[in-house]
């Protein structure tokens, strides 16, 4: 029986059913009941442990790190060696241009770019 889930115990639970319904065989009750339990499980994940989007500047760092790119690739994408490194060492923002070319050519969401960010404060 299908419940809503109020507690810590209700999710394990929850995630123990999904576990054992796991390669339920395609338009079967079985099949049904594992949707709406991933359902509800993503509902209460999204409520009491929300994942925030990274800063841009984490997600550039994640992406050459993964791609293995430099910042010389990155200063070539953006114009400007100097550019770069201000960007990255978080002394500028990235601009609207910059987010564009990031967004097109190395396929990065626009929407995580945009996100605000702080910068490095000069002492």
């Amino acid at each position: 029986m299908i419940r809503p889930i109020k507690s810590e115990a209700d999710y394990d639970s929850a995630l123990a059913d999904i576990d054992n319904l796991m390669g339920a065989a395609p338009n079967t009750p079985e099949s049904d009941e594992l949707e709406i339990l991933v359902t509800l499980v993503e509902a209460y994940e999204a409520k009491y442990w929300p994942i925030e989007a990274p800063d841009p500047i984490a997600v550039i760092e994640h992406v050459m790190d993964a791609r293995g790119l430099r910042q010389r690739d990155f200063a070539e994408l953006i114009g400007s060696q100097p550019r770069a490194s201000e960007v990255l060492n978080r002394r500028r923002p990235l601009t609207l241009a910059m987010i564009r070319a990031l967004s097109a050519n190395w396929n990065l969401p626009a929407d995580v770019l945009v996100r605000e960010y702080d910068l490095a404060t000069t002492a």
